[in-house]
């Protein structure tokens, strides 16, 4: 992290809009995969008020019913409007699905450049505003799910700015924290309520001090929210989903999407490799890229920056990187589960807060560690 500066994230509940489409896209791409874990998806929502559009690329051998999907996902989400679904989907090119399939071994199904990131600064080896901002909104949602505070609607957001000194998170700079709520619902009420049921819990892990400022619902009321206040969309919240803009993001969106697509494979695995780093205390902070061909299996660009902080010269954990992990498509897809109906579960909040998600865990740090003292030998030997 840079020193002396004030870095912010933002997080969005899960009735947020443009969240509310991804979460749609991913329970999609779910019930595809469960009847089909060799499906091909690319799938994308838009919503405004009163209809809700499912589009794209389905390649499966049963296609799902997606309006009932819609429905059964906004509903869980908080909202109990009707909606006029539509739905139009069709199979992928054959252009596309053969580049994939070719040869042997599975292709990826497009270029792009992905970058994970993990650092040591919090247990999730996430930079601290990043987990805080999650946090809020996932305690929002909760508090209006649990009845602990009353009048709260699904729609919501909030952003965390953390002041940083010698590269150490020193102070909670502002906390922002919008949330929908009943039309009757008394404000300042309701910022009594945020700040003890989810600022104060939320913050534990560095307090806000007198002089941080602390705005709820700073534009005042906010009673129409979701699809009815602002049309949603598929892939908007792309900094939400990774690292809040305090790590770089290369290609596409991330939901509905099937794991042959690298802007979501790859950018799991690289974040899988990245924590594996860190957590092998083999840096104490690292970013790693990968780079794809369309159709080409192997990656075309490998790219291991510890930030200086690296035990090893990166060449050596670029080496390590190599051997322990398989960076093809279909090494991606089995080595995280990425066949398998996972990812409406790990959609909201963060792809990469949730601790049991595959590319969350940390079972390759030892093999890391080997892998790298054989080959900063054979680094010495030549």
């Amino acid at each position: 992290m840079r020193d002396n500066c004030i870095l912010t994230a933002e997080s969005v509940t899960e009735g947020h809009p443009d969240k509310l489409c991804d979460t749609i896209a991913d329970a999609v791409l779910d019930a595809c995969l469960k009847n089909d874990p060799t499906a091909r998806v690319a799938c994308e929502a838009m919503a405004t008020a009163g209809k809700i559009i499912v589009a794209g690329e389905i390649s499966a051998r049963e296609l799902p019913d997606i309006p009932a999907i819609v429905c059964r996902t906004v509903r869980e989400a908080g909202y109990h409007s009707d909606y006029e679904v539509e739905v139009i989907t069709h199979d992928q090119s054959g252009d596309i699905a053969g580049a994939v399939a070719q040869d042997a071994q599975m292709g990826a199904g497009d270029q792009g450049i992905l970058y994970g990131y993990a650092c040591s600064e919090t247990a999730e080896l996430l930079p601290l505003p990043v987990v805080l901002a999650h946090r809020l909104t996932s305690l929002l949602t909760n508090a209006r799910r649990t009845g602990t505070i009353h009048g709260l609607q699904p729609d919501g957001k909030a952003q965390v700015s953390v002041e940083y000194q010698n590269g150490s998170p020193s102070r909670i700079a502002a906390v922002v924290v919008s949330c929908q709520h009943d039309e009757g619902k008394d404000l300042e009420e309701l910022r009594r309520e945020v700040i003890r049921h989810v600022i104060v819990p939320a913050l534990r892990d560095l307090y806000p001090d007198p002089k941080t400022e602390v705005f709820i619902n700073p534009s005042g009321r906010f009673v129409l929210g979701g699809f009815e206040a602002d049309t949603g969309l598929t892939g908007r919240k792309l900094m939400a989903d990774t690292y809040g803009g305090l790590a770089p993001h290369g290609g596409g969106a991330l939901s509905g999407k099937d794991g042959t697509k690298v802007d979501r494979s790859g950018a799991y695995m690289a974040r899988y490799i990245a924590k594996n780093i860190v957590a092998a205390g083999l840096a104490e902070e690292c970013t790693v890229s990968l780079a794809y061909a369309i159709g080409r299996a192997e990656p075309v660009a490998v790219d291991i920056d510890t930030h200086q902080t690296g035990e090893y010269p990166e060449a050596v954990l670029e080496q390590a990187v190599r051997a322990v992990f398989d960076l093809t498509p279909g090494g991606m897809i089995r080595a995280l589960g990425l066949d398998w109906p996972i990812f409406a579960q790990h959609c909201n909040y963060g792809h990469f807060t949730h601790q049991d998600a595959p590319w969350e865990q940390t079972d390759r740090a030892a093999a890391m560690v080997d892998a790298c003292q054989i080959a900063a030998v054979g680094a010495l030997c030549r």
